[in-house]
């Protein structure tokens, strides 16, 4: 597996600098460097890299809005390089795999490297995942029921880091009651909090294992495991109580959810 690279800073020897530090990364392909933020919007776009060395104070366009600048595609892996402690947070709101600091220490980029090459392994494994099961949904959509029942928890998140408020959380997905969706954002309910996680539904869906966490409506997921009342209400619909006793409405078009708490 060959990543490919951009780094993009307004300064020529910084990118110098780190071109030379991912020399013994042999699965590190540089394919372009860029000295501002709106050639970086151009270059992601047409090359479409796996992965971005992002600077963020630079003039004109900065780090973040470069970010924003592709979000219309499929976005690669960010890694901010700054001189700037402060911007730590709103890095990780953007959902960087990590934050440098200038100039740049050998280990944290190693352990970099290391997390850039889980996320791409999982996003490959996810996406043949549903590849195979799209065709098999056609083909024989008997053996799909049978995959869904045997498939390995091992895949799937036991913690979730949550950026919210300035802070980083570390939940337990175990202790998620349920989660709705709001425009690009997740909130996270866990019955005595609520975080909000930036995210789709989609992504986060590939996250948890489907046979805890189901989605009841177009915009909400919710922890099988809490569900403690099933109350029927107009139009086929229903609402389901969860521990905390809140209450989540499940819409006709996922009925079939409630079916497995009726006997």
């Amino acid at each position: 597996m060959t990543i490919r690279t951009i780094i993009v800073d307004d300064e020529k020897l910084a990118i110098q600098g780190l071109q030379l530090r991912l020399e013994p990364f042999e699965d590190v392909e540089i394919i372009d460097t860029c000295s501002n933020g709106r050639e970086a919007i151009r270059k992601i776009k047409t090359e479409k890299p796996d992965l971005v060395f992002l600077d963020i104070q630079m003039p004109g366009f900065d780090g973040f809005s470069v970010v924003k600048g592709v979000m219309e595609i499929e976005p690669p892996l960010f890694v901010f390089v700054t001189a700037f402690e402060e911007h730590a947070i709103r890095a990780f709101e953007a959902n960087a795999v990590n934050y440098l600091m200038k100039p740049v220490d050998e280990d944290k980029l190693a352990d970099t490297i290391a997390r850039v090459r889980q996320r791409i392994a999982e996003k490959k494994g996810a996406e043949e995942a549903d590849k195979l099961m799209n065709v098999l949904a056609e083909v024989a959509p008997d053996a799909v029921e049978g995959l869904a029942d045997s498939e390995p928890t091992e895949r799937f998140e036991k913690l979730i880091n949550i950026k919210d408020r300035g802070q980083i959380f570390r939940v337990e997905v175990d202790s998620i009651e349920h989660i709705e969706a709001a425009g690009d954002y997740m909130c996270i309910y866990t019955g005595d909090n609520s975080l909000i996680l930036r995210e789709t539904m989609k992504d986060l869906e590939r996250r948890l294992d489907p046979r805890t966490f189901q989605r009841v409506h177009r915009s909400t997921i919710v922890n099988l495991n809490q569900v403690r009342q099933v109350k029927p209400h107009t139009n086929g619909e229903c609402f389901l109580v969860l521990d905390s006793g809140a209450e989540v409405k499940v819409s006709r078009s996922y009925r079939d959810v409630v079916a497995r708490f009726v006997h």
